[in-house]
């Protein structure tokens, strides 16, 4: 299978002309039919010789996605289910919000993480998206508006669908570098957020890379014993192995960090647990953003249900008065498939019946 020219940063692209025997210019060009103008293949790029075009066809492909399921929700979310070259299935999604269109990417065909409340865990990982198969997600999201001829661009990424971010780092960090160039979609750094359950290696790496693109850590729990209870990942990285990574974080880049913690009742949305994650927070309040998420019920995970909204609203005002801002996610989407992976592990149930 050729890959796709979407895994190509500019300057690699550039290299690649050279090494072809061409002049450097033709990689401007080709990235301006690719990013600017949007074409989705070779042929349509009319300044471009029959030999050149030639030789990409030969050594690419444009997009690697083949778009199998579209869900339009009534708040204006919109899910795509995409089929990668070896039939495996990954999900996109596009939210609207008030300040732009938001676009999250998957990184993985499945997880290894092993949440135990999550939908995009219930399938082990299979493999790693390339840079390409990543930055083709926001391409044919991109696509799918220009065909609708209202003007609507993308201008937002969240790095929070299927799969691990930082357990497919340099794809990830690759595909952030080409949907940041100015040149193409050229979308603001400080507009794009990558999230992590919290390898924290990867973390103090990630503070090293220049880039002013937000990071998230999915938290859940203010303490190990619940965090080990819902999260696997917390037996290798305990939190005070997470946070020492994300104390890291801060003194490298001063940038603020969101925790994102699911309210699971009964489980880690009690006033307790607050006072227990304000505690945790304290001395990095001027730079933690606590974000309450609703749960998705995944009837594999019917052990879980979701908080009753009055303790919602008590643990949130808990942090509130204990100096820890924090907001309650508006839910979108709620009418198709909403929780990550729902509509992936649909799809394979339905083609596992047909067969």
């Amino acid at each position: 299978m050729k890959p796709s020219i979407y895994g190509l940063k500019n300057d690699e692209l550039t290299e690649w002309f050279v090494e072809n025997g061409q002049k450097a210019f033709r990689a401007t060009q080709v990235w301006d039919w690719l990013y600017v103008k949007r074409v989705t293949s070779f042929a349509k790029m009319t300044n471009l010789s029959k030999e050149l075009i030639q030789l990409l066809e030969e050594n690419f492909i444009v997009q690697p996605l083949i778009q199998k399921v579209v869900q339009e929700s009534n708040d204006g979310t919109i899910k795509y289910l995409f089929e990668l070259h070896d039939g495996l299935l990954i999900e996109t999604v596009l939210m609207r919000h008030e300040y732009g269109l938001s676009v999250c990417v998957t990184t993985q065909v499945g997880c290894n993480i092993g949440c135990t409340f999550c939908a995009s865990g219930l399938l082990k990982k299979q493999r790693d998206l390339t840079a390409g198969e990543i930055v083709a997600q926001i391409m044919q999201v991109q696509q799918y508006l220009d065909e609708k001829e209202t003007g609507d661009r993308v201008s937002h990424i969240v790095v929070m669908g299927i799969g691990e971010p930082f357990d497919n780092y340099d794809n990830v960090m690759s595909f952030l570098r080409i949907v940041n160039n100015e040149k193409g979609l050229s979308i603001g750094a400080r507009h794009i957020t990558v999230s992590t359950s919290g390898l924290a290696p990867k973390i103090k790496e990630f503070a090293e890379n220049g880039l002013q693109v937000n990071l998230a850590i999915s938290l859940h729990a203010p303490n190990n014993e619940i965090r080990t209870s819902i999260m696997r990942i917390n037996r290798n990285f305990p939190i005070e192995k997470l946070m020492d990574a994300v104390d890291y974080y801060l003194e490298k880049t001063n940038r603020r960090i969101t925790f994102e913690y699911i309210m699971l009742r009964g489980v880690n949305d009690q006033k307790e647990q607050a006072l227990e994650l304000a505690k945790l927070l304290a001395d990095k309040r001027h730079l933690a953003y606590v974000n309450l998420i609703p749960y998705n019920a995944v009837s594999e995970h019917d052990q879980y249900s979701r908080s009753k909204k009055a303790d919602v609203l008590a643990f949130h005002d808990t942090l509130k008065k204990k100096g820890i801002n924090s907001v309650v996610r508006k839910e979108q989407g709620s009418d198709i498939d909403a929780a990550c992976g729902q509509l992936r592990s649909k799809q394979m149930k339905k083609e596992s019946t047909e067969a």
